[in-house]
């Protein structure tokens, strides 16, 4: 397991340990479908970069669950530009 995981300032700063997995998940998702990493880092492991996404704000979950990048502006749709919501799944 990842020893960040194990922190309870993480699980905090999302809003729970269920909020958090969904997070992970969703962005996971997007990774593995081309979606650019918002962090530099000199890992592949797309889950430790998920985590330092997490770890410095660059991403978080709106009201209705969706993952939303800091300071980008929602497209018409309520997607994100790089995010297709259909591709995330419930």
């Amino acid at each position: 397991m990842i020893e960040e995981l194990k922190e309870e300032v993480i699980v905090n700063k999302v809003g729970g340990r269920f909020k958090l997995s969904t997070l992970i998940q969703k962005r996971l998702v997007a990774l593995n479908k081309g979606s650019r990493p918002l962090v530099e880092l000199d890992t592949k492991d797309k889950m430790q970069i998920v985590i330092q996404e997490i770890k410095q704000d660059k991403i978080y979950l709106d009201t209705s669950s969706e993952v939303r990048i800091t300071g980008e502006i929602e497209e018409s749709g309520g997607g994100l530009a790089d995010l297709d919501p259909a591709d995330l799944g419930s």
